[in-house]
């Protein structure tokens, strides 16, 4: 990945965390790795927890940032997801999945926050 994706990419976080924590959200973690895959941010409200998938662009040329995470991204969120309950959840919390389109337009930033999004993948089998 080059450094201007990586860097987009990371301004694209910190913008969504800005918007959860102003929405009374708390960061719990970041870029939650699990293998090869990662969590952008998983953020708690009460309850409920939120596996956030981040995705930022510079344009809407190659679409919307929100429709660019497809089946395939929503699988591996899943399995991400499923790593982080069997090792920090619990039988009391709520989950669910969450998309944040960031879209950088020169000096202004677009936000797109669907909450639940999408439902758990079930797992292959």
């Amino acid at each position: 990945m080059s450094k201007h994706r990586q860097a987009l990419g990371l301004l694209g976080e910190r913008v969504a965390a800005r918007w959860l924590r102003r929405d009374g959200w708390c960061v719990i973690a970041h870029r939650f790795r699990s293998g090869h895959r990662d969590v952008d941010l998983i953020v708690r409200r009460g309850d409920l927890v939120a596996f956030v998938e981040v995705k930022a662009r510079r344009g809407d040329g190659f679409g919307g940032p929100v429709e660019a995470v497809h089946y395939r991204k929503q699988r591996e969120l899943g399995r991400s997801a499923r790593v982080w309950v069997d090792r920090f959840g619990s039988p009391e919390l709520s989950y669910r999945f969450d998309v944040f389109g960031v879209l950088v337009d020169g000096p202004s930033v677009r936000v797109r926050h669907i909450p639940d999004a999408f439902p758990l993948p079930q797992p292959a089998c």
